[in-house]
């Protein structure tokens, strides 16, 4: 433990204006539980000026704020936080995908990058974004003094990529907050659902939409559904056109379309009666660098069916329903078991798993033990 002077550390938190997706949460859960766990660490989050980011970390005095003037991301690398880590004298800076162009003796550098999806799944991403992100993220690689990742496979993945294999890469994994671990009573939650939104019995997704999250196979399974009472909800936002997902569903009938309900933002408090009140939990990505959501709803003992790919790999407690979700008729299957046999399959084991491996105390106490060695 640092005693004999506070240490200080800088997180570069411009994503918490943004729009929910892991990394942002990450930033939150990361440093709300290591805050409050190491209450002699002074923490300042830069970002722009806003209530709600500040409600994040409310009540944890040891997290303060800095306001960046800059809007411009460019000018802020460049200039803006290069002067903030000077003047304030920061022993760490913590910055996700890529670190400033100069850095300061005087100061430790840590990035977490996520995933380099990109480069395997090329069909989803532009030339351009490719191009200008494996040039900032290779380099913030191997300048940084500490080089974060989340998971085994994108571990593997940006030390082929980048050959950074002379070069130790920390993993602090997601996890699921402890909102997800309490428990409740499901039919409250159905029916808190069903009074605010007009729906209930159904299939339950969560994240961004866009073409490698694969959200048309559950339109297509859904569409062979017979004799089923089987609603769709999906929650996330469209951050890249999924064509193929667009014309699934215009190939459906006009009383299928109606089962089916897209949510763009929902606030932290209905999500999570979302989660509670579904019947079943689907993630049928073709790429992830992590994957929070299917965790988050097997945490609430919600039967999950998720895809075995990439990240997901890890996953293999959700066993029999961790699956090639390219087999669309494996994954019917799967579904129709749930739904026709109510089979709470393993659930209070799997629960039990991500509780001992997939928490943000475990991952606050990895990002310790880090900060320990390079202090």
């Amino acid at each position: 433990m640092f005693t004999k002077r506070k240490l200080k550390i800088f997180v570069d938190g411009y994503l918490l204006n943004k729009e929910y997706q892991g990394t942002k949460t990450y930033i939150i859960e990361l440093y709300k539980e290591f805050a409050q766990e190491n209450r002699d660490v002074l923490i300042y989050i830069g970002c722009f000026n806003s209530l709600k980011v500040e409600e994040y970390f409310f009540g944890i005095p040891n997290i303060k704020f800095i306001y960046f003037k800059s809007q411009s991301r460019i000018s802020r690398m460049f200039f803006e936080i290069p002067k903030i880590i000077k003047k304030n004298k920061f022993d760490f800076a913590h910055f996700q995908y890529v670190i400033p162009f100069f850095k300061l003796k005087t100061c430790k550098y840590i990035v977490t990058i996520h995933d380099i999806l990109f480069n395997d799944f090329s069909e989803y991403f532009s030339l351009f974004y490719r191009l200008k992100r494996n040039f900032l993220f290779k380099q913030s690689a191997k300048k940084s003094d500490i080089l974060i990742t989340v998971s085994e496979y994108s571990k593997r993945r940006i030390q082929k990529v980048y050959k950074t294999k002379k070069k130790e890469i920390f993993i602090t994994p997601n996890g699921v907050s402890n909102v997800f671990l309490k428990e409740y009573i499901k039919e409250d939650s159905i029916k808190y659902v069903f009074s605010k939104y007009k729906v209930k019995s159904y299939l339950l997704y969560v994240s961004r939409i866009e073409p490698r999250k694969n959200q048309q196979a559950i339109i297509k399974v859904f569409s062979e559904l017979e004799n089923s009472d089987l609603n769709v909800v999906f929650i996330g936002s469209k951050t890249l056109e999924n064509n193929i997902l667009n014309k699934e569903y215009q190939k459906l009938s006009s009383n299928l379309k109606k089962r089916i309900y897209f949510f763009n933002a929902i606030n932290e408090v209905d999500l999570v009666e979302f989660y509670r009140a579904a019947k079943v939990f689907v993630y049928p990505s073709f790429a992830e660098g992590f994957g929070i959501p299917p965790l988050e709803a097997a945490a609430l003992k919600i039967p999950v069916i998720s895809a075995n790919n990439t990240a997901l790999e890890d996953f293999s407690f959700f066993k029999p329903y961790h699956i090639d979700i390219s087999d669309l008729v494996l994954f019917k299957s799967k579904l129709i078991d749930i739904l026709e046999s109510n089979n709470r399959h393993n659930l209070i084991n799997i629960k039990n798993k991500i509780k001992e491996k997939y928490t943000w105390e475990q991952s606050s106490k990895e990002f310790l033990r880090i900060l320990n060695i390079y202090k």
